[in-house]
């Protein structure tokens, strides 16, 4: 009755936090409603949300804004179209899974695939609070081979960036076992595939030498976290390997034209470093501005690009 009561709330009509805040950091009444603990049900710009205040992040720029890296979901909207499969490697609680699936709409797929048992259970939360039924969620990690990795030990009750736990080798440290499968096997029944979005904290490249079948076969754009300098030239050569051309997608975190229209900036400075890849006789639909991501440049972050 009360998680009852709560959706109630949060789906009264009307318009919602568009007002303008006269304190840092505050939500308009109505938004964000408290549940047990840590997690906030959050009504934002593209549905309802169990967030994680802890979360410096996803869970706090759902809570504060009413959206989570909306500028880069500005671009992402153009691959996401009705009828499209989409395959979203590193899901989390699904900050944009729900917007990608209403987009693709019911004739369209989504594929959501987050490894860490917690944040898993958030995303399938928030599947079930926003009715969508045109996704699977899978609580695995890709990579180029069907093997274990850790997941070290996080505590979800205290404050952390979740979105950036990365997976390692087993060791004897306090971890849980993830199993870990190739897009490959994970997709072999697919008869489309036309996006793939990858952010997962430096296996990047690991998930797309165990996405080459895929890849080959249907020619996805795709949408590459690239934010390790020492990993960059060498994703962007097995991009280039793959038959793909390049180019750097570098939005702020802070959305100005917030959905709360919250002036504060949670984020000042702070950029998401990704790429958007497309098979190189495609490159003709990338959107103007873009700067082509070479692995002869210096990597933006280094200062010297």
């Amino acid at each position: 009755m009360l998680i009852s009561n709560l959706i109630r709330s949060c789906l009264r009509p009307g318009r919602v936090g568009r007002e303008t805040h006269a304190a840092a950091g505050e939500t308009r009444i109505g938004n964000v409603q408290d549940l047990a603990g840590f997690n906030k049900l959050v009504r934002a710009r593209h549905g309802i949300f169990v967030a994680n205040e802890n979360d410096v992040y996803i869970g706090r720029a759902l809570i504060a804004y009413g959206e989570f890296c909306e500028l880069e979901w500005s671009l992402l909207r153009r691959y996401c179209r009705p009828g499209n499969t989409v395959v979203e490697v590193g899901a989390n609680i699904g900050g944009h899974t729900v917007a990608i699936a209403r987009a693709v709409g019911a004739a369209g797929r989504v594929v959501a695939i987050e490894p860490q048992p917690i944040v898993f259970q958030a995303l399938c939360a928030n599947l079930a609070l926003n009715c969508l039924l045109n996704v699977t969620a899978l609580n695995c990690a890709c990579a180029d081979s069907v093997r274990a990795l850790a997941l070290p030990a996080v505590d979800y009750g205290k404050e952390g960036n979740f979105g950036g736990v990365a997976l390692r080798p087993p060791s004897a440290e306090p971890s849980m076992t993830v199993r870990c499968e190739p897009l490959d096997d994970l997709l072999r029944d697919f008869a489309q595939v036309d996006f793939i979005k990858i952010d997962v904290e430096g296996m990047e490249r690991h998930v797309l030498a165990g996405s080459t079948r895929v890849i080959d076969r249907f020619r996805p754009v795709l949408y590459v976290e690239n934010d390790r300098q020492g990993n960059s030239k060498s994703l962007i050569d097995m991009v280039q390997s793959l038959g793909y051309r390049a180019w750097w997608h570098i939005p702020p975190l802070f959305n100005a034209d917030n959905y709360y229209a919250n002036a504060h900036d949670l984020y000042p400075g702070i950029c998401s470093f990704n790429m958007l890849c497309a098979p190189s006789d495609r490159e003709a639909g990338i959107p103007e501005g873009l700067r082509e991501a070479r692995a002869t440049d210096p990597h933006p972050l280094s200062g010297a690009a």
